[in-house]
């Protein structure tokens, strides 16, 4: 190219629309984990798909300065394991690691040396011998992740790596994962519905609803003021909406009892118990009120005011253990 040398932008600045239904912008820098939340059918995985070019769609995706909307797929630095894996079942571990630099002419003796150091860091390099069909889903996943990383990506996009695996397997491979992705310099996109993987691995969140960008900003101002039902779901929250402000407050600050509450409460519904379920040492409840709403209370309280399916209760909260903020239409950070 005529002019010199090409400075490239770090990160990714993306600006997708798919058919119309998912509409999203997303920017990161180098070393971004962006987690994308969102209730089925928001458009998670679609907008993987479109920042991986598997699907049309109209916009641009900038990548390391590059815009990848101009490459075919074969030319973009990109990583990415799908939620069923697709790892080659004719392949052994190693060959499918393997395959993604030989893909890009590393010689064959280099391309598997760099797909072994890959699996001995995810713990299989004793397993590269073995087919798909031989593996565990967690050994399965950790090929796939290890595929997906060994032609060094500058975006790198995990759809739900965890899904499908049993909780402690899914815990360790959490860990590694994050190891890892602590020591990436590229940007990751990692779809879940579970928010410990936000908390854990995130740099940035994304709440997708309805395949829009509901909210974003750091993982700990997500939790802390969702403003979506289900990403207050995901952190445990009550979360009602009035015109353009979202009132929150923890299930631990709501008393529950069985006539109308007196006193400093300022805020108080009726409805029917539908649930009630041990959640750490207390009893969580979800009350079928107007919003339904989750309550925990102990065990001793849960016992002498028989707080089973179908009683009737009273829930309250103080103002003082009310929080209150802004709706921001732009989905932004909370102020």
């Amino acid at each position: 190219m005529a002019g010199g040398p090409v400075t490239r932008a770090p990160g990714l600045a993306a600006q997708v629309e798919v058919r119309g239904r998912v509409v999203a912008e997303v920017h990161a820098e180098p070393g971004d984990v962006v987690v994308v939340i969102g209730p089925n059918g928001a458009g998670k995985s679609t907008l993987l798909r479109a920042l991986a070019g598997v699907v049309p769609m109209s916009g641009r995706v900038e990548v390391a300065g590059v815009d990848w909307t101009t490459l075919p797929v074969p030319a973009r630095r990109l990583g990415y394991v799908v939620q069923d894996r697709s790892l080659f079942p004719h392949l052994t571990a190693l060959d499918n690691v393997a395959f993604g630099p030989r893909a890009r002419g590393v010689p064959r003796h280099l391309a598997e040396q760099t797909a072994r150091a890959w699996l001995d860091r995810f713990g299989v390099g004793d397993l590269a011998h073995r087919r798909p069909r031989e593996l565990s889903g967690g050994q399965a996943q950790r090929v796939a992740i290890a595929r997906a990383l060994a032609t060094e990506p500058d975006l790198l996009l995990l759809d739900e790596p965890f899904a499908g695996l049993d909780v402690g397997v899914a815990a360790t491979l959490r860990l590694e994962l994050a190891r890892h992705l602590a020591a990436y310099s590229g940007v990751a996109l990692l779809v879940t519905h579970d928010a410990l993987d936000a908390v854990t691995l995130g740099s940035q969140v994304v709440v997708l609803d309805g395949g829009r960008v509901a909210q974003t900003g750091s993982p700990q101002d997500v939790a802390a003021r969702p403003r979506t039902e289900h990403v207050a779901r995901l952190v445990g929250l009550n979360v009602l909406r009035d015109g353009d402000t979202f009132t929150a407050f923890s299930p631990r600050d709501v008393t529950v009892s069985l006539e109308p509450p007196h006193g400093s409460a300022r805020l108080q519904w009726h409805g029917k118990v539908s649930s009630a379920v041990p959640h750490g040492d207390a009893i969580r409840l979800r009350v079928e009120s107007s919003p339904p709403l989750l309550a925990d209370v102990t065990p001793q309280a849960g016992a002498e005011l028989g707080l089973a399916p179908g009683r009737a209760v009273w829930l309250s909260v103080k103002a003082t253990a009310v929080d209150r903020y802004a709706h921001d239409p732009a989905g932004g950070a909370p102020t």
